[in-house]
């Protein structure tokens, strides 16, 4: 990886291997400390993480961020995800990177897009 890529073009890599569905491309992104926390997951390994999370790649069609804000080593981005024969949800997540890698992820999760959006 670039040692210039910004805090901002990691997080979009995140989300484009997910849209790939290349883990190679994720894994090249995580740190081997990383840790993920969620209202389902504890402060879960990187191991754990990829055992939990990665297999739903193969259901995603996009993600598209509507916002993201960076700030020296950290990031908050808000997004819309759209899995395959499901509604499109937002989810809101919290990334932190050190030296190029991501260590930490947040993410923060509850409503519907049609929640959000009152369609």
């Amino acid at each position: 990886m670039n040692d210039r890529a910004t805090v901002e073009d990691i997080v979009r890599r995140c989300y484009a291997a997910y849209e790939a569905k290349n883990r190679a491309a994720l894994e090249a992104l995580l740190a081997d400390d990383f840790t993920f926390t969620s209202p389902q997951d504890d402060h879960i390994d990187r191991r754990t993480y990829f055992e939990r999370c990665w297999p739903f790649s193969d259901d995603v069609e996009y993600f598209r961020i509507e916002k993201l804000f960076a700030q020296a080593n950290e990031a908050f981005v808000r997004y819309a995800c759209k899995p395959a024969g499901r509604a499109a949800f937002r989810n809101a997540e919290f990334f932190r990177v050190e030296n190029g890698k991501i260590v930490e992820v947040q993410v923060f999760f509850g409503f519907t897009a049609d929640d959000i959006l009152g369609a």
